[in-house]
């Protein structure tokens, strides 16, 4: 564990640390998508991340008020509801990549909510896709999780983020006075 001013953050698995982690104020977070991407220390196939969500998504509904996170893959949404039914669903329009990807050709992304956020927020929200951070394979632009970070949670309350990635929500937590914690498996 690191602590730098408001930001505490764990190397290591989430499934292991997330037990020594008390209630937070919300959960935002972007998971491996379970489609093949390219990680050091997590083979992201299909049945890891059936695996990996029917272990996390109880655990970060019951140390939360509010959760929020991108569905993963839209062929899913079923598979969601029949399985940890999200209590509402927002759209993340982020417009074309302009380039084949992994995940499909939709130009908007279904993020699933559990709990109700301090304040109501829309069910819309619309950023640039944007790839601004080299290395990771799968990025989301700073905006997005400004959009986020501000309606899930209130001035100095905390947002977890168990699967840190790149940091998109640790810099954006910090950028609006929110206080943070990462989770991330992979040191670099």
């Amino acid at each position: 564990m690191e602590v730098i001013g408001d930001a505490t953050l764990y190397l290591g698995d989430c499934l292991d640390i997330l037990p020594e982690i008390g209630f937070v104020d919300a959960v935002v977070t972007d998971p491996p998508y379970g489609i093949g991407f390219i990680y050091e220390n997590y083979d992201d196939n299909e049945n890891n991340w059936y695996n990996l969500m029917d272990n996390i998504i109880p655990m970060l509904k019951s140390k939360s008020r509010f959760f929020v996170m991108p569905c993963c893959n839209q062929k899913r949404l079923k598979w969601w509801f029949v399985n940890h039914n999200p209590e509402w669903v927002i759209a993340w329009y982020k417009g074309s990549p302009g380039h084949l990807s992994m995940i499909g050709f939709n130009d908007w992304e279904a993020h699933l909510c559990w709990g109700k956020p301090p304040k109501p927020m829309h069910d819309y929200f619309q950023t640039q896709c944007g790839f601004q951070i080299k290395g990771h394979p799968c990025p989301k632009p700073i905006e997005w999780g400004l959009w986020l970070v501000k309606r899930s949670a209130l001035y100095q309350q905390t947002i977890l983020d168990p699967f840190m990635g790149s940091g998109t929500t640790g810099v954006a937590s910090i950028d609006l006075g929110r206080k943070f914690i990462g989770i991330e498996r992979e040191q670099k």
